[in-house]
């Protein structure tokens, strides 16, 4: 293992590959020098004098300011560095990388679904249309136990998606219409074999409106199956004409076992790679995730593209700072402008509430050694890899094009991968560094480590060791090659360690704008 990683030639810093005595020596760079304090894991430790105002650069870019003189050997970090601004002028489409020589030979056993679309797994969704039918939705799904879905072996389980609004809300608002994408979007997700539709009755996000804005068809099964009544519309239960929540249930239940069989007749299928839509997140970062976890993962998912498939960058929060090396790789200027806006309009939002994008690092981040945002975006953006950026997509959009995008979501994980998978992904990979615990259904979830500590204390959690490229020296484009794999191993129906444990059944959380009226 090595002492300290030098990630770029014009870095005055380095990290902290393990933990570090006082005393110790660093010698990297051409400068040598004693450490002035004992330094965990992941934190920085300044190898050139850094004046008073002077920019501290990683990955040979800005991450912020010294706040005071810093001399050699002293530990960087909050004390002693502030964000400050970079007053951003951004090129667009100037150093658009060449498609990446294709790969054909990758393929996984995944579910056809009848428009053609590709699942990893095969559930039934009980989707509430509002809040005040959640309570029902559940229930509905809590009736098909494990031992009730012993006879449909092919059916993954019996989901219900509920949320905490629906109502209070200005019709055909943005609120309504973020929440309709997201309901829309689980509803037509290729790892859902079925649904129906549960509402009380008087809401503002009405099933009926949600089918007519969303387009919804039953999609019952696989390439051939159909569900719900003749014309194909999507079973709605109302529960106040129905005449309450008991025979809501009772009908729900009875619907669901009409789906079970048809659902279960899908089967898994040889599909190419390139119908694979990652959705990448980060969760519980430390200073070791861009140099890791998140690096490796950028490996995989140049993988994923090169077979024609498709990547999606979240977490618009943990782009700013990093976002100017993104427009340079967009495809046109129009793309550059897309993700431009959005920094923008992010700036303004959390304006609105009285804080800046730099709240975030969390407490937990900085405690792994990531100072501020510039420094944990520069990290994260790496998870893309380093093809062109195709798209830039408003929260829960529809997925379409090939390659590597990017979509506005916020940086809290739940809300983040809700709107990743809702549009379209099916299949996701979450690095963390301190620790994240998190699975999300209908959409499998592997997590890869970023440091060895970590992995082996949670091992039961962790799927993927990245920290074994500072801890055994193993390369960045191995490690990102085991990621590929692994997904492949997933989406063919290898269950990952959440899937194993039970989770994701409560991260659903679709993210909400404006006034609760």
């Amino acid at each position: 293992m090595p002492d300290v990683v030098y990630l770029h030639p014009r870095d005055n810093i380095c990290v902290a590959a393990r933990s570090l005595d006082r005393g110790a020596k660093i010698a990297v760079g051409g400068h040598s020098v004693l450490l002035v304090e004992p330094l965990r894991q992941g934190h920085k430790i300044a190898i050139t004098p850094i004046e008073a105002g002077e920019v501290v650069r990683k990955w040979g870019e800005t991450i912020g300011y010294a706040a005071r003189r810093i001399e050699p050997g002293e530990w960087v970090h909050s004390h002693n560095l502030m964000i400050g601004e970079l007053h951003q002028e951004y090129e667009k489409a100037t150093a658009t990388p060449s498609d990446p020589e294709p790969l054909e030979c990758y393929t996984f056993q995944g579910y056809r679904r009848a428009g053609g679309r590709a699942g990893t797994r095969n559930y039934i969704a009980v989707i509430s249309s509002v809040n005040c039918s959640a309570s029902v939705s559940h229930y509905i799904a809590r009736r098909f136990s494990a031992d009730v879905l012993r006879d449909y072996p092919n059916v993954d389980g019996v989901l219900a998606f509920s949320h905490g609004h629906g109502c209070g809300m200005e019709f055909g608002g943005e609120h309504h219409r973020i929440l309709n994408r997201v309901m829309g979007g689980m509803a037509r997700h290729p790892n859902i074999g079925g649904y129906l539709l549960v509402g009380l009755g008087c809401e503002t996000a009405t099933p009926g409106f949600l089918i007519e804005d969303q387009k919804l068809v039953q999609i019952g099964g696989g390439r051939d199956s159909q569900s719900g009544s003749s014309n194909g519309r999507p079973s709605v239960l109302v529960m106040q004409d129905l005449g309450g929540t008991q025979k809501t249930i009772e009908e729900g239940v009875r619907l669901v076992a009409e789906l079970l069989p048809r659902v279960n007749d899908c089967r898994r299928e040889t599909i190419p790679a390139s119908e694979i839509v990652l959705g990448t997140n980060c969760g519980g970062s430390d200073g070791n995730s861009g140099i890791t976890a998140n690096a490796a993962l950028g490996y995989a998912s140049d993988l994923i593209v090169r077979c024609g498939g498709t990547t999606i960058l979240g977490e618009t929060t943990e782009i700013y700072g990093a976002e100017q090396l993104l427009t340079r790789r967009a495809r046109t200027p129009a793309v550059a402008d897309k993700l431009i806006e959005r920094i923008k309009w992010w700036e303004w939002y959390s304006g609105v509430f009285g804080c800046t994008p730099d709240n975030n690092p969390s407490p937990g981040n900085k405690d792994g050694g990531l100072t501020t945002i510039y420094e944990k975006s520069l990290g994260a953006i790496i998870k893309g890899g380093t093809t062109a950026l195709n798209e830039v997509y408003r929260y829960g959009e529809q997925v379409t094009a090939k390659g590597f995008v990017i979509m506005d979501t916020p940086g809290l994980d739940p809300v983040s991968v809700t709107g990743i998978v809702a549009g379209g992904a099916n299949v996701v990979v979450f690095t963390t560094g301190r620790g994240s615990c998190f699975g999300f259904k209908p959409t499998p979830s592997i997590k890869v480590a970023t440091n060895t500590p970590m992995y082996e204390r949670m091992i039961d959690d962790m799927d993927i060791n990245a920290g074994e490229i500072l801890s055994h020296g193993r390369s960045v484009e191995e490690v990102g090659r085991e990621i590929f794999e692994e997904i492949l191993a997933v989406a063919s129906g290898k269950r990952s360690k959440s899937e194993k444990l039970g989770l994701g059944e409560q991260e659903f959380q679709p993210w909400i704008l404006g006034p609760t009226l």
